[in-house]
Order: structure tokens, then C-alpha cells, then sequence
């Protein structure tokens, strides 16, 4: 057979209710904390100046190809 459920008090219920409701809002504010540090792309930038410069250089190499292509292949239909 199975044990009853162990009873608690009103008091004992709203001291754990008012425990979770202070680690839910600790839990919240470092979240938001986190959140908006990972979300600050100037910092991201700053922190990773290097890596993104070389990206936007690739990135424009491989534009400025495609866009160079594109024309070439235009031209030589005409």
C-alpha cells in the first residue's frame, strides 16, 4: 500500500511559495543579465574586432566576384 502524502501547514506552504518566488526572481534578473550581455553586439564586435574584419573581407570578396561574374555572363550574351 502506499504511504499517505506527507501534510504540510498553510504556513509551511506560503514560507515555500514565497522561497521559490525570491529564487524565481534571482533566477529572472541573472538571466536578464545574461541576455543582454550576450545580445550587445558592439561589445561582440569589439571583443572579436580581428575576426570580423577578416570576415567582412571575405564576405566582400565573394560579393564583389558574384557581382563581377553576373556582368560577365551578361555581356557575353549580348
Amino acid at each position: 500500500m502506499s504511504t499517505p502524502p506527507r501534510s504540510r501547514s498553510p504556513e509551511q506552504i506560503r514560507t515555500s511559495i514565497e522561497e521559490t518566488r525570491r529564487d524565481l526572481a534571482f533566477s529572472v534578473n541573472d538571466l536578464r543579465s545574461k541576455v543582454t550581455e550576450i545580445t550587445n553586439w558592439r561589445r561582440q564586435l569589439a571583443n572579436n574586432r580581428q575576426a570580423a574584419l577578416v570576415g567582412a573581407a571575405v564576405a566582400g570578396f565573394v560579393v564583389g566576384g558574384g557581382v563581377a561574374a553576373t556582368i560577365s555572363l551578361i555581356r557575353r550574351r549580348r
